[in-house]
């Protein structure tokens, strides 16, 4: 005869009421041993994960108290990816800033990154367009706004595109 099992719960049921949520410090935990976040980051993703503000703000304290959350790092950590990846100093500011970083410290992270900004630009241009300068005064205005978008300052990308032009006439004489 069959064992009535209606009265019981399932097994799957009793191992996940055993198990609770975790503390907002063990996922916080969780999401630094995965990558670097930014204090704000972190905090923003605990509170969407349905904890409390003031038990995600004591998460926060204590994973910064014990190093595990450093926004100085974060922001090292950040700077060497995005400029490795071929971005503006002006584009990392704004991210940096997103995440809650002060300008002081930006502008320290910025100048630490000992980054040529005007190398990085050239070699993006190279990359996106090929090594062939263009004299066609739209191509350039399209060449600049690929610079601009990708955060290098005005300076900088005028002077890559009137080196281009420059480059045209010398090998036209």
């Amino acid at each position: 005869m069959p064992k009535d099992r209606s009265d019981k719960s399932s097994p799957d049921k009793q191992s996940s009421e055993k198990r609770e949520k975790a503390t907002a410090y063990a996922k916080g935990l969780g999401m630094l041993a995965r990558r670097e976040h930014s204090r704000r980051e972190l905090g923003r993703k605990l509170r969407q994960g349905g904890y409390e503000a003031d038990e995600a703000a004591a998460a926060l304290d204590r994973l910064g108290a014990q190093h595990y959350q450093d926004d100085e790092r974060f922001g090292e950590m950040l700077v060497r990816s995005r400029a490795a990846q071929g971005y503006g100093p002006a584009r990392l500011r704004a991210e940096l800033k997103s995440h809650g970083l002060s300008d002081a410290r930006i502008r320290a992270l910025l100048d630490a990154a000992e980054v040529d900004w005007a190398a990085s630009a050239a070699a993006q241009l190279r990359r996106r367009y090929g090594g062939k300068a263009s004299a066609d005064p739209a191509e350039k205005q399209r060449r600049a706004q690929f610079l601009l978008r990708r955060g290098f300052p005005a300076a900088t990308v005028r002077g890559l595109t009137h080196a281009e032009v420059d480059e045209l006439a010398d090998e036209s004489d």
